[in-house]
């Protein structure tokens, strides 16, 4: 059975934008390394992996989710540049013109409908490949569904299951939750439990099973209501709503027109060579 490709398209437009010289441009001499490694990256995948669907999912930057209220700290002080936040909105487009499907809503962030397409794809029986270099989502991994992560830019991709969370993180997919909430975050600026490390967290999962079971042992009572927020925080919801998932065939052709009125002549080209 082809499997279902869910993508973090904020994920690998940054990993893209940052991989590539700055110096590619549109029309109007606008920036577009983003688009340009993002559409690249989207037609390798394609290649490689012949999915029978694929979904993007994308943050929506301009309104706050459920975590941003529950700890303002979270993920504060990212900084991104203009060139890239210009580039980030195109994104949905070029992916539906590809004949692929989007998914972005106000509250929800782009792993979010990776959680919901794995959960969607479970319920049909079939497997699910996950490209993201998010290790939050780790907590997806599971004989159906396989993590994609990006390393070297986006060069290359290291295949994460059940088997590869334990050899890094010493736990279970399933306690990935767990494991961030006392080990913390820094890049989503979560402090986690105070003194522990991944070590320490690792440790105590594998003595208590989740971080309920700890808490309930009077383990961190100082932090125990901390503790749950951050472990609420960490946890991908699986309820973000997600376009159909029907089987998909790509219109390379639309997208090279797209790509033609975007000043994008060599992105336009590869398009249209694949129909």
């Amino acid at each position: 059975m082809r499997p279902l490709l869910a993508i973090d398209g904020d994920s690998l437009a940054h990993r893209a934008y940052h991989a590539l010289p700055k110096t590619i441009t549109r029309a109007g001499r606008r920036p577009a390394g983003a688009l340009v490694g993002f559409a690249n990256f989207l037609l390798r995948l394609w290649d490689a992996e012949r999915p029978r669907a694929i979904v993007v999912g994308f943050d929506t930057l301009e309104v706050p989710t459920y975590r941003h209220e529950l700890f303002p700290a979270y993920q504060s002080g990212r900084e991104f540049d203009q060139a890239i936040l210009e580039q980030l909105p195109m994104l949905p487009e070029l992916v539906d013109a590809c004949g692929f499907a989007s998914a972005k809503a106000p509250g929800y962030e782009a792993d979010d409908f990776l959680a919901a397409a794995v959960a969607a794809e479970d319920a049909r029986g079939g497997k699910t490949l996950v490209v993201t270099s998010d290790r939050d989502a780790y907590q997806l991994a599971s004989e159906s569904a396989t993590i994609l992560q990006p390393v070297r830019g986006v060069s290359k991709l290291a295949r994460i299951g059940p088997a590869e969370v334990r050899e890094r993180y010493g736990v279970e997919p399933s306690q990935v939750r767990d494991f961030i909430a006392l080990r913390g975050d820094p890049s989503d600026r979560l402090p986690g439990a105070s003194g522990v490390g991944e070590k320490t967290a690792a440790s105590l999962l594998a003595r208590y099973g989740t971080l309920e079971n700890a808490l309930a042992d009077g383990r961190f009572s100082q932090q125990a209501e901390e503790l749950r927020q951050y472990h609420r925080i960490a946890t991908l919801d699986a309820s973000a709503p997600l376009p159909s998932l029907a089987d998909q065939a790509p219109r390379w052709a639309e997208a090279s027109a797209l790509a033609e009125s975007w000043g994008m002549r060599a992105l336009a080209g590869r398009l249209a060579a694949l129909d």
